[in-house]
């Protein structure tokens, strides 16, 4: 378990007027932060933009931090390959802070080192027709011999075969997911995501306990949250092929607003059924037949 980090002089000496920072007792503070029933992304990233030089755990009660803390340590004790970052820890990437709601911690699994290379996330809709397959395959291939990292979401259909394209042709991959490390969804894609965690990056700001006592539908929410950390995380997002009502625009949005590169492939502007490709167009978006295209513009932002 890889929960011991650097931090930069500049937070230490903050730190300091408080008390020494334990990343264990950060994530169990922020776990029961989490926790609390009126908690979410807004609210919690804005009470913590609110103290920018307070540890987590100054916030939560020695008891409260203990009980926590006791939950966890069984959850977190059977994860391999787990680590934690926390904003001012030296390793936080400060792109992140671009997300429109930041928050100041998240969780991983496997090869962390993999976040300091050029990466490029890979999205499009759940139920992908036999052409947006081909075209997916096509692009990661791509972009794995140019040397990206391939970034996507682990959901069913497009984000499937990016990563298991990527896998395949000896590239790297990081996995952004929409629940705790410890849970699988979709079920059909664990020993995917078992192995992009043990040789790979798997990164999730899902808390554990909150989202145990709830249920699927509450959880709904963190999906199109971890679009908008995929999208900081990453130097552009490109759309294979998406519906009108798609969580994968959660994404376009959040690119375009972050100041990433949004690329939408020709095959959806052709589409009747769908005004969308043109709306993001007109707001930034690039409109790409051919990949030496894509290769041209992120060679600007290299």
């Amino acid at each position: 378990m890889t929960t011991t980090v650097e931090m930069d002089s500049k937070f230490i000496g903050a730190m300091l007027k408080f008390r020494a920072i334990s990343p264990l007792e950060e994530l169990v503070a922020y776990e029961a932060l989490w926790d609390l029933p009126e908690s979410t992304m807004s609210s919690l990233s804005q009470k913590l933009k609110s103290y920018p030089h307070c540890s987590l755990s100054a916030l939560v009660d020695a008891e409260k931090l203990k009980e926590y803390k006791n939950q966890l340590l069984s959850v977190i004790s059977n994860l391999p390959h787990f680590g934690v970052r926390i904003y001012g820890d030296g390793e936080f990437p400060d792109r992140l802070n671009d997300a429109r709601h930041p928050l100041k911690i998240f969780y991983f699994q496997g090869n962390w080192d993999l976040i300091y290379l050029p990466s490029i996330a890979v999205v499009g809709t759940r139920n992908p027709s036999e052409m947006g397959i081909r075209r997916t395959e096509w692009l990661v291939k791509k972009l794995v011999e140019d040397n990206f990292v391939v970034v996507s979401g682990l959901a069913k259909g497009i984000d499937t075969v990016a990563h298991s394209v990527a896998l395949a042709r000896k590239g790297s991959t990081i996995a952004v997911i929409g629940t705790p490390l410890n849970c699988y969804y979709p079920p059909e894609n664990r020993s995917l995501q078992e192995e992009i965690a043990n040789k790979h990056l798997l990164i999730s700001q899902v808390p554990f306990c909150r989202h145990a006592r709830q249920t699927y539908r509450e959880n709904r929410f963190f999906f199109p949250e971890r679009n908008v950390t995929m999208s900081a995380l990453t130097k552009a997002t490109i759309i294979v092929e998406a519906g009108e009502t798609s969580g994968t625009l959660v994404q376009a949005r959040a690119a375009l607003n972050q100041g990433r590169k949004l690329f939408i492939l020709e095959n959806n502007f052709v589409n009747p059924d769908l005004s969308w490709p043109k709306k993001f167009q007109e707001k930034g978006a690039i409109r790409i037949k051919d990949y030496d295209e894509i290769r041209q513009h992120l060679s600007v932002i290299s």
